[in-house]
């Protein structure tokens, strides 16, 4: 019985070797510099860490913010510069004029008309006489048109009027003779109430107002115009048409305004 011989396979050593497994993965392409092998790989984020990555909020831009700051730094450095300058101004001409307020007083009231007609209407007209001073060296007041003055009991006014216009020098004083005329309406109870007035105390608190428009003189320069005001309050024996009348108190209270 003949002998069977189990033949195997040789290798043959020259013949070229076949990869057992792909060079390049399949979820990677070659690469048309070389070899894949020399290709430097990353490793991968998994999905789970990828939400917890911080999120970074874009910054803001510095130079709008910039600008607008300078700005403002500007601003305030200009408004700061001028209000310094306008004090210094302001002190050099108090220094050099001196300035002082004005005074005034009332020296007499007339009353000629003082008449209550059929209708209830009440018609007044005063005759003030009124001391301005200007007690300043340097500076002059120019009085302008436009001015008002009124007489008033409590809160009714019963009769108005109007300052001439003229100028007042250094240390200079003025008197003036200002009417005043008026007419109430429904004046029954304010007759009554003057008359009432008279029985109890036996005087009669009148208030004048006065508002004049200004314009100061320093020196050569005048200035821009502003208003006096004027608030005086006297007291009178009585109110007849006619009859002498003494003013019991007088005071008045000074200010201006731009």
């Amino acid at each position: 019985m003949a002998d069977h011989q189990k033949i195997h396979p040789v290798h043959d050593v020259e013949s070229p070797q076949q990869p057992s497994a792909p060079l390049v993965p399949r979820n990677m392409s070659k690469s048309d510099s070389g070899d894949p092998e020399n290709v430097e790989h990353h490793p991968s984020i998994p999905p789970s860490q990828q939400n917890t990555l911080p999120l970074m909020n874009p910054k803001p831009p510095k130079k709008r913010r910039s600008c607008c700051c300078k700005f403002l730094c500007w601003i305030i450095s200009i408004l700061l510069i001028l209000i310094v300058a306008i004090g210094i101004t302001i002190g050099i001409l108090f220094l050099v004029f001196r300035p002082k307020l004005p005074k005034y007083s009332v020296d007499e009231l007339r009353v000629t008309q003082f008449d209550l007609s059929d209708n209830n209407s009440l018609s007044v007209t005063f005759n003030l006489t009124i001391t301005a001073r200007n007690p300043n060296k340097k500076i002059g007041i120019d009085y302008r048109g436009g001015s008002h003055i009124s007489a008033w009991y409590n809160d009714t006014k019963l009769c108005q009027g109007s300052l001439p216009k003229f100028y007042q020098g250094h240390r200079n004083i003025t008197v003036l003779s200002i009417p005043l005329t008026g007419q109430t309406q429904d004046a029954t109870g304010l007759r009554n109430s003057l008359q009432q007035q008279l029985q109890v105390t036996g005087n009669v608190p009148l208030n004048l107002k006065v508002k004049q428009p200004v314009r100061i003189k320093l020196g050569k320069l005048k200035l821009f115009k502003i208003n006096f005001r004027v608030r005086c309050r006297i007291v009178v024996d009585n109110l007849s048409a006619n009859n002498s009348i003494r003013i019991r108190s007088s005071s008045c209270k000074f200010r201006f305004r731009l």
